[in-house]
C-alpha cells in the first residue's frame, strides 16, 4: 500500500498528538481536518516547495529546529506526528493559484523525487495544502502531518 502522509490541523501540539494517540476505538485522524497523500514526505519531499513558497533557502529551512518536530509517536516510530512550520502555513495561506502552479512546476523539476513527478499532481497537492492552511489560519490552528506505513 505504501506510506501514507496525512496532513491535518490542530490547535496545538497536544491536540495534534490526539490524531494518533487515541483513547477510543476510532481510526487515526478521526475528528481532524485532514487529507491523505502518498509520496509527499514533509521532512524531505516538501522541502523544495517550502523553499519556493517561503523564499528561504532549503539549507536554512532544514536547519530550523522547529521544522518537523516530533509531537507524538506510536509503536517505536511506526506512526509519528510531526509539526509543519507556521511560516509554510502562512505562505500557503497567502499564495494564489498562479503562485501554487508556478511552485508545483518548479518543484516537479527538483531532484527531490526518485521518479519525475507529474507537475499537475504536485500543484493539486499544493492547492489542497493551501486550502487546509487557510482553514487552519482562520481558526488559529497549526499544520501537522502524521505518517503511517
Amino acid at each position: 500500500m505504501g506510506v501514507l502522509f496525512n496532513y491535518y490541523t490542530a490547535a496545538d501540539d497536544r491536540a495534534a498528538a490526539g490524531a494518533i494517540v487515541r483513547d477510543d476505538d476510532e481510526p487515526f485522524g478521526t475528528g481532524y481536518d485532514e487529507f491523505t497523500v502518498k509520496g509527499i514526505d514533509p521532512m524531505v519531499g516538501l522541502l523544495p516547495a517550502e523553499s519556493l513558497l517561503t523564499g528561504r533557502p532549503e539549507a536554512q529551512l532544514a536547519a530550523d529546529p522547529g521544522r518537523n518536530r516530533l509531537v507524538a509517536m506510536l509503536e517505536d516510530g511506526e506512526i509519528v506526528a510531526l509539526t509543519i512550520p507556521d511560516a509554510l502555513r502562512d505562505a500557503l495561506t497567502a499564495a494564489d493559484h498562479h503562485t501554487l502552479t508556478a511552485a508545483g512546476l518548479s518543484w516537479s523539476r527538483s531532484d527531490t523525487f526518485d521518479m519525475l513527478p507529474d507537475e499537475a499532481h504536485l500543484t493539486e497537492f499544493l492547492e489542497q495544502l493551501a486550502a487546509l492552511a487557510r482553514r487552519a489560519a482562520s481558526r488559529g490552528h497549526h499544520l501537522y502531518c502524521w505518517i503511517c506505513p
